[in-house]
């Protein structure tokens, strides 16, 4: 398998409903159950990529473009974007979707680096 096939084969896409007790006061998405929930859509992506052991070393960034309101369904999207020797970086997007309707909006986007580790924790290469 080439790299960019197993780069397509590892993406990974999880629905969810948001519902009152993942909201805060606004009735909006905690936005640290939403880092939560993309760091677990990176991991799974990224271990579905190398089928190797692999930890989170860091999250470059993510941005908060809309609320999350309760009531509505949200789909994560992890995408491998770079694949080091040790390392690979995994972007994952979480998009809104109205119930009863076919609005459809990303919501929030993030990257996040992991590296391959063995039975001590030590790094290894990535493939």
């Amino acid at each position: 398998m080439t790299i960019e096939e197993r780069i397509q084969a590892s993406e990974t896409r999880i629905f969810k409903a948001i519902f009152p007790e993942s909201t805060n006061h606004y009735d909006t998405m905690f936005g640290g159950t939403a880092m939560y929930l993309m760091d677990e859509v990176a991991f799974i992506t990224a271990t579905r990529f190398t089928r190797k052991k692999v930890v989170t070393v860091s999250s470059d960034r993510i941005d908060f473009t809309k609320p999350i309101p309760a009531g509505t369904i949200i789909e994560l999207i992890g995408r491998v974007t770079k694949v080091g020797n040790t390392s690979l970086k995994v972007s994952v997007e979480i998009f809104i979707e109205e119930m009863y309707s076919d609005v459809r909006e990303l919501a929030i986007s993030g990257t996040f680096t992991f590296v391959a580790i063995d039975d001590q924790k030590k790094p290894v290469k990535v493939l």
